[in-house]
């Protein structure tokens, strides 16, 4: 009777360590991965970042640099060879809206003010340049039926220019994150280029980035012929 008791209780230790084995192996290795994933910056789903706000619209570039702290360094300073010229890409789109600002309501992503000067060969600023922005939004995702984070300006009296958008977010095809933008001086040519950021740099392309807390602050100077 002793045996027959003995043998019961071995039994009843062999199952339950088959199951507990068992238990410990099913956890879905999605569970496992999430714990461990480590999102870089630029590559976070708007969707675990706020909307960007929206601020005033300034009266002049005068009123945007000084609301926002700004300062440019002398044109010269900021003159380092002609801008490369780089494909236009499959999602351009003509005829977009004149405006200095990229952000929507409701638009999610990390903010981003872009500024910089267009100057020519003689590092001399160019007025009246017309550039033309276009990008992805924070998914990595175009518009392509309508003007969303797309636009172009004109460089005022100083050969100045500022942009307010997103950062661009990366897409299977392209995994690296960039900005389009056409430069046409006032009675010149006109180049098509591509902007960089320093995580993944390309020489001559790549913004330089002061994180202002709230916002990302790049400059960002272009050199053309005229």
């Amino acid at each position: 009777m002793r045996k027959v008791f003995a043998i019961f209780i071995v039994l009843g230790m062999l199952t339950a360590c088959t199951e507990t084995q068992t238990s410990a192996t099913s956890i879905p290795s999605e569970t496992l991965n999430a714990s461990t994933s480590t999102p870089e910056l630029g590559t976070v789903s708007p969707a675990s970042t706020p909307a960007v706000e929206l601020s005033p619209v300034p009266s002049s570039n005068d009123d945007f640099f000084t609301q926002n702290s700004i300062t440019l360094p002398a044109p010269n300073e900021a003159c380092n060879g002609f801008t490369q010229t780089q494909t236009e890409g499959p999602y351009y789109r003509a005829d977009t809206p004149e405006r200095t600002s990229l952000l929507e309501e409701g638009m999610q992503g990390t903010r981003l003010i872009l500024v910089g000067y267009v100057l020519d060969q003689n590092c001399q600023p160019l007025p009246n340049t017309w550039l033309d922005f276009w990008q992805a939004d924070a998914n990595g995702e175009y518009d392509n039926t309508g003007y969303r984070l797309r636009g172009h300006q004109f460089t005022d009296a100083l050969g100045r220019y500022h942009l307010e958008t997103i950062l661009p977010g990366l897409y299977a095809s392209r995994p690296i994150e960039h900005i389009h933008v056409k430069v046409r001086p006032e009675g010149g040519n006109e180049i098509t280029s591509q902007l960089y950021f320093p995580e993944q740099s390309v020489e001559g392309l790549t913004i330089t980035i002061e994180d202002r807390v709230d916002y990302l602050l790049g400059f960002f100077s272009f050199v053309v012929q005229k």
